[in-house]
């Protein structure tokens, strides 16, 4: 696969599209590496590992950009929660459903500009909160209104350059931009806490045995996330034959593949940034109880309920999102739009509902196996006495997802000129 690969990037156009993404994410780990003027960040990476585990989630996601307060501390979140709130407004709203489709790429770019100013205004109070938060905790020695003024026009500056990064990655690079950028975040920190976890090793803090089950559960959960990735149901599709003139068309054979998790990561990254945002704005406030609340509902940190409201929303986004990318009576009039029909089943209605059985029961196992990779390998890892690789659960499922994605892409790159691609 290596040869293959490396044949694959002797393709210029290929080449130059690896190269662009490459420099991108350069630079996004430039930015999160520069920290906003005016904040104390030695003071608070000093309060990041007295606080714990509840900053070190939000900050996982972003690839320490968080913990610095550096430009990119918001990350793509509040563009991940824009697009969320535009896709429920569609559903609510058809005239918006319409726009994107009847239009074409217009419609679809008036979506976009729509998304990018709800993702300006998210910024904004994101920013805001985590203005007030660092300033409660002692890490702004100037605490001027003009100074919280500076640090939210930048953070949200920082958010919508990111953004626009993870756009252009899209349309010049390969893989979609704005997983890359949460992929790099997260891979980015690895080299970290793997050091982290050999001096835990050698001061004794951490036994070989619980190393080693925790690089099973790691392993384990790598090669569940493959299987389920990669797992498809091939519906048949028989086309019957047709004359045109002197012409036979059709009478072949084929099917219609239907992934077992249509919807990859984005259930994953949805989840993460929805439980993210009201946790994020609990620990501004200054209110015990709701701060309580905050602290309950992020998963990954001990709390149950969090657990359980993140294993939920996960098969809610992987429901929504299958309903929204696949429409079982758009994919049933095109069968029959070119004289195909399913073995056994009439085309049309039958078809139609036949294909949302399918989809319904593959949606279903597709989602609970995503919440179950997300949270098992967590009390799993519980079970050990320390959880020595934080490469597991949700961060596991974006990164191989994503890889797993990127891959693709490329080799359909690779398909498209050589007929012979490298993934084998």
């Amino acid at each position: 696969m290596l040869a293959g690969l490396i044949n694959a990037l002797r393709i210029a156009d290929l080449r130059r599209r690896v190269l662009f993404t490459a420099a991108m994410l350069v630079l996004y780990r430039l930015g999160a590496h520069l920290p906003v003027p005016g904040v104390n960040v030695a003071a608070l990476e000093r309060l990041f590992r007295q606080q714990g585990s509840v900053f070190n989630f939000l900050d996982l996601f972003v690839g320490g950009a968080f913990s610095r307060f550096a430009i990119f501390a918001l990350g793509v979140f509040p563009y991940i929660t824009a697009s969320i709130i535009m896709s429920l407004l569609q559903v609510v709203f058809p005239s918006l459903k319409e726009l994107a489709q009847e239009e074409g790429e217009a419609g679809r770019r008036k979506i976009g500009m729509y998304t990018r100013y709800l993702t300006v205004a998210l910024a904004v109070l994101q920013a805001a909160g985590q203005t007030v938060l660092i300033r409660n905790l002692g890490a702004l020695p100037d605490a001027r209104p003009l100074t919280m003024g500076m640090i939210v026009i930048t953070l949200t500056a920082g958010t919508m350059l990111l953004t626009w990064l993870g756009e252009i990655m899209t349309e010049y690079g390969v893989g979609n931009g704005v997983s890359l950028i949460i992929f790099g975040g997260i891979v980015a920190r690895l080299p970290s806490q793997t050091t982290q976890t050999l001096r835990l090793l050698s001061v004794g803090e951490v036994q070989w045995w619980q190393f080693l089950l925790d690089l099973g559960v790691v392993l384990l959960s790598i090669v569940a996330v493959v299987l389920v990735t990669q797992a498809v149901r091939k519906i048949p599709v028989q086309y019957a034959k047709r004359v045109v003139g002197r012409r036979v068309y059709g009478g072949q054979s084929t099917h219609l593949p239907l992934r077992l998790i249509q919807a990859g990561v984005i259930p994953i990254i949805f989840a993460v940034s929805v439980l993210q945002f009201p946790g994020t704005i609990a620990q501004f406030v200054q209110y015990e109880p709701l701060n309580r609340i905050g602290r309950m509902i992020l998963p990954g940190i001990g709390q149950p309920l969090g657990d359980l409201l993140y294993a939920v929303l996960i098969i809610v986004f992987t429901f929504f999102y299958t309903a929204v990318s696949f429409d079982p009576n758009d994919v049933s009039e095109n069968i029959k739009k070119y004289g195909g029909f399913v073995p056994g089943i009439r085309p049309g209605r039958p078809t139609t509902e036949y294909l949302t059985r399918v989809v319904d029961r593959l949606t279903m196992v597709g989602a609970l196996v995503l919440a179950g990779i997300a949270v098992l390998p967590i009390y799993l890892a519980r079970g050990t006495g320390v959880l020595t690789f934080y490469l597991a659960g949700t961060s596991l499922l974006i990164v191989v997802g994503v890889a797993l994605e990127t891959m693709k892409q490329i080799e359909a790159y690779v398909l498209m000129r050589h007929y012979e691609g490298f993934m084998r």
